[in-house]
């Protein structure tokens, strides 16, 4: 782990490789740990950056008034201090979330997104009545001891029967959350609407969602497409909402080819 400091607070994050930069923002309930086969497939091509949020893994806790524009002020300090050119931004969940804001802050910051079971917040992509159930779910879960509500949680961010070593994985990540650093991320996504954002996205943009995701699903994934001008969307059959641990070949493959058609495009130019 490395650290710097951002917004007055000291954020953790794990780099390996040498290459253009890819940075790559996490879900709730998460940290860096859930990108380790991606950190290890694609080092040989970039440089492969991916934070532990605030309140997540090894960095410090946010004040729980912190809502999105918050994280996206502090991921931008940290970008500024560890690349030196513009990245490539993956974000999955939350961080797909968090990357549309970062667009909405610093559009000349990312050189493309690609956004992985992505919600436009979920003000801007769920009915009021299913963001107030999950709030209150998850607010009551943090009051909770995470090895009870983890179990609950796991068998929802699978599209298939992935292999036990996948499943322990995210088992152990997810238990490893605190309620200091759930709540605030939580309150913030719950409140996010991002919609009037999408139009205005002017970088190569890549939605990338499972097949089988019972939690970014179908109506939320056709919502940011028809509105994101020129996105690629692409589904991974049968997987479902952390499709990158799921099937990382499956997942790495779709994200070697868009970020080498972003490349040739770029060329061209």
């Amino acid at each position: 782990m490395r650290h710097v400091e951002s917004l007055g607070l000291n954020i953790a994050y794990r780099s390996v490789g040498h290459g253009p930069p890819l940075v790559l923002l996490h879900g709730g309930m998460a940290d860096s740990r859930v990108w380790a086969p991606q950190m290890e497939s694609l080092a040989d091509r970039w440089t492969v950056v991916a934070w532990d949020a605030p309140g997540c893994g090894a960095s410090d806790d946010p004040p729980v008034s912190w809502r999105l524009p918050d994280y996206a002020e502090c991921l931008t300090g940290v970008i500024e201090q560890v690349t030196d050119a513009r990245p490539h931004v993956v974000g999955l969940s939350f961080g797909a979330g968090l990357a549309i804001e970062l667009y909405r802050q610093q559009p000349r910051l990312p050189a493309s997104l690609v956004l992985a079971g992505a919600y436009a917040g979920w003000a801007g992509s769920l009915p009021p009545d299913q963001v107030a159930q999950r709030r209150t779910s998850a607010l009551r879960d943090a009051g909770r001891p995470s090895v009870e509500w983890a179990e609950e949680y796991l068998p929802g961010m699978f599209g298939t029967d992935p292999p036990d070593g996948v499943v322990d994985a995210l088992r152990t990540v997810m238990c490893d959350t605190r309620p200091a650093g759930m709540v605030p991320m939580l309150e913030a996504f719950a409140a996010a609407d991002l919609r009037e954002v999408l139009p205005h996205i002017d970088v190569p943009t890549l939605l990338l969602y499972g097949e089988r995701d019972a939690r970014a699903t179908r109506s939320v994934r056709e919502g940011l497409y028809q509105r994101i001008p020129g996105a690629d969307l692409w589904v991974l059959p049968r997987l479902g909402h952390v499709m990158n641990l799921e099937d990382p070949a499956m997942f790495n493959d779709a994200l070697n080819r868009f970020l080498t058609k972003v490349g040739a495009a770029a060329e061209a130019r």
